[in-house]
């Protein structure tokens, strides 16, 4: 698992031990970013958080590419120790706010976010009970892209937000929400 895009290109990145973590797979990171690109333009100075982080992959990709800081959300300690040792092999602490904490803990937001992606266990449901609480704390505003990976045969089941698009890349399925306007 590498680092596809960016300042960092080419740098590996370390993936918790066992199963109980599933890393981003690097075809469907770069889907993901192919498509965050076509929508953003750029990602610098962008504020952007991953929840259900893992090992990282998808905000240090998105620092690589000009973010300005990320937020990492996890609560399993193996990932959160994989997590912490990425962040301080690519030197990004000072963009870097690491929560060791379940993504339903999070409290009210100061300001919505400008890229919030969400990657949790499949067929858990995690990931749309997660958007409707951000919504109604003010983590997702009118600016703000959302993505959602799911098993590729999920319904991304999500009340407060539009599907902007889909696609599937293998046995996941990326799905980009906006705030209906």
């Amino acid at each position: 698992m590498r680092i596809i895009a960016g300042e960092w290109k080419r740098r590996p990145l370390t993936a918790p031990p066992g199963d109980a973590t599933r890393p981003t797979s690097d075809r469907t990171r770069e889907t993901l970013f192919s498509m965050l690109t076509s929508r953003l333009g750029s990602f610098a100075d962008l504020r952007v958080a991953d929840l259900f982080a893992g090992s990282g992959a998808l905000g240090l990709e998105a620092l690589s590419r000009g973010a300005a800081h990320c937020l990492f959300v996890e609560q399993d300690a193996a990932a959160i120790r994989a997590l912490r040792k990425n962040i301080a092999a690519l030197r990004a602490q000072a963009q870097c706010d690491v929560m060791a904490a379940s993504v339903l803990s999070l409290g009210p937001a100061k300001q919505p976010l400008d890229l919030i992606m969400l990657d949790p266990p499949y067929k858990s449901g995690a990931g749309a009970v997660a958007i409707d609480k951000l919504v109604r704390l003010g983590w997702i505003g009118p600016a703000t892209w959302v993505t959602l990976e799911i098993g590729v045969k999920e319904d991304a089941q999500v009340r407060r937000l539009e599907v902007e698009s889909e696609r599937k890349v293998g046995a996941a399925k990326l799905v980009f929400f906006r705030m209906p306007e």
